[in-house]
């Protein structure tokens, strides 16, 4: 008789859940000491990371597993704390974008050299550069198909350009 727990979908499900709690605690005892929720991390890497420093909210929430609202919150919280700052769009009064502050570059400048020592001492540096190259290969593919807007915004066009395209769009 099959075990259905033999199952390879599960087991695989199962390893990615193990891998994800044993660094998610790793990384928020590491964050908790600069300051930073997981969730404020994630903010402000993703807005460093785009062109300008700055994302529209709406491309941000898509980025993130944070509703519009919840990233309304996290973004109003981050700017009290003077981390990142909102900016109109020129072109599209319904549009603001998240844009990281120097104050916020300083505290991701502190904060990753730790960040980037867990991730290769428990992640990265556990795997061959095949191995680690089949693996990014193998989460991208799975992180577009359960999640396509996970690089919404992130492209290279130039903020202003993409406010324009997207208001033409929509008077069409």
């Amino acid at each position: 008789m099959t075990n259905v727990f033999d199952d390879p979908r599960i087991t695989a499900v199962g390893l990615l859940f193990e891998a994800h709690a044993g660094l998610s605690a790793r990384f928020t005892a590491q964050l908790e000491e600069h300051g930073l929720s997981a969730v404020e991390f994630e903010v402000i890497t993703r807005l460093a990371r785009s062109p300008g420093n700055q994302l529209r909210m709406t491309d941000l929430a898509a980025q993130t597993s944070l509703s519009t609202s919840g990233v309304t919150r996290v973004v109003d919280r981050m700017e009290r704390d003077g981390l990142l700052t909102r900016r109109a769009c020129p072109n599209d009064r319904r549009s603001s974008y998240a844009v990281v502050t120097a104050a916020g570059m300083q505290r991701l400048n502190e904060t990753l050299p730790g960040h980037l020592q867990i991730i290769e001492q428990w992640f990265t540096g556990q795997l061959d550069p095949e191995a680690l190259a089949a693996l990014l290969d193998g989460l991208r593919r799975v992180r577009d198909a359960a999640h396509p807007c996970a690089t919404a915004g992130s492209d290279d066009v130039d903020p202003e350009q993409r406010a324009d395209a997207d208001s033409a769009a929509r008077r069409q």
